[in-house]
């Protein structure tokens, strides 16, 4: 009976000893993810943190993600294995840490927005001096993280190479562009037009149905919206535009959300003068009719400096010379009348461009001739 009474008491203190250095299994409260960005562009590398919260001498952690986003880089554990959907990280108790770090790149085919998550389960997690095992963690613990490009804004475009006549079929191009677009299910086109007083502008385009759509009225396309976004986007519309009134218009297009209450994605104004076509006429032929003008005084111009030449030839005539004097002076009289009479047209009818003659030089000219002349024949009549 002794005996037995002292195994018992033996059994009893070996418990005692080891439950002394041994605690029940306990949570790993402490644990806690870090991501060192939320947002990554394609290409991009970004690092998971676990920090531990105390020392762990040993450990092993899975960790969940989508390889169609990322792609595993390394970890500082002290060894790993990657499965393509999960990496395994382990440590023996070679050495203490208090937290450990795994890096992941986004894949560079990436144009849309992906948000996506790094999830974590843990097992066999013993503190540093191996005097607790904590439970394993098995429900995930989750980091969310979005995956996306640059977007780079939409810009728009409204352009024509023509004259723009009122009440005529002008032919204009519209378009939108971006490098990397953003992702809109419902975008739209809309124009809004400031016109002159009582005008409008129409901006007609055909849809692949075949059926035809006012910019300027309703918008383009399907009035729920079309979508757009990606790499290299770009759409050219050949739209037909018709003037009503002479004037300036201003035309804001829009390109807007239709899933998030019209939101504007994106803007720019343009501005367009509208000739009337009868000003047109007009100044066209008030530009031919003082070119004509000046054409006949140039002529009567040369004819006067014709005469005088003649008329000077007679030397020994000093009334032949007076006559020339007077001659001359009349046929001034007349050019200054012309001159007039060309301003006068010139004054009646603006041209937008002024023809270029180059020959007014005969005016001052014949008057350097004639004084010339006349001072030779009264120096040579006053020495015979």
């Amino acid at each position: 009976m002794k005996k037995i009474v002292t195994i018992i008491a033996f059994l009893i203190f070996i418990n005692i000893f080891v439950l002394a250095n041994n605690s029940f299994a306990v949570s790993l409260d402490t644990l806690n993810l870090e991501l060192n960005k939320q947002i990554v562009r394609p290409g991009e590398e970004v690092k998971l943190t676990i920090q531990f919260g105390q020392s762990l001498k040993e450990y092993s952690f899975n960790i969940f993600y989508d390889n169609n986003i990322f792609e595993y880089i390394s970890s500082d554990g002290e060894t790993a294995n990657n499965t393509g959907e999960k990496v395994g990280v382990e440590s023996y108790g070679n050495t203490l840490k208090t937290n450990m770090n795994i890096t992941f790149k986004a894949k560079e085919n990436i144009t849309t927005s992906n948000p996506t998550e790094l999830t974590v389960t843990a097992e066999k997690l013993v503190n540093g001096d191996g005097s607790i095992t904590f439970d394993s963690i098995l429900v995930p613990i989750v980091k969310n993280i979005t995956v996306e490009p640059e977007y780079i804004n939409y810009t728009l475009n409204l352009e024509t190479k023509n004259d723009i006549i009122v009440n005529d079929e002008i032919p204009m191009q519209l378009s939108y562009y971006s490098p990397m677009g953003h992702y809109y299910e419902g975008a739209r086109l809309i124009a809004e037009v400031s016109a002159p007083d009582i005008g409008a502008l129409k901006m007609l385009a055909l849809d692949s149905a075949g059926l035809e759509h006012d910019l300027a009225l309703s918008g383009w396309g399907d009035p729920q919206g079309f979508m757009i976004g990606g790499k290299d986007v770009k759409q050219v519309l050949n739209i037909t535009g018709i003037f009503s009134k002479p004037g300036e218009y201003t035309v804001k297009l829009k390109l807007i959300d239709r899933k998030n209450s019209d939101k504007v994605i994106s803007e720019n104004s343009f501005n367009f003068i509208a000739n009337s076509e009868n000003n047109e006429i007009m100044s066209l032929s008030g530009m031919q009719e003082v070119a004509e003008i000046s054409l006949q005084a140039e002529e009567e111009i040369q004819n006067t400096t014709n005469t005088v030449l003649k008329e000077i030839t007679n030397e020994n005539s000093e009334n032949s010379v007076v006559g020339s004097t007077e001659n001359v002076l009349n046929e001034t009289n007349n050019k200054t009348k012309t001159e007039n009479v060309v301003e006068n047209s010139a004054k009646e009818v603006v041209p937008k461009k002024l023809p270029k003659t180059g020959r007014n030089m005969y005016i001052p000219i014949v008057f350097v001739v004639i004084a010339i002349i006349v001072g030779y024949v009264y120096y040579y009549n006053k020495e015979s």
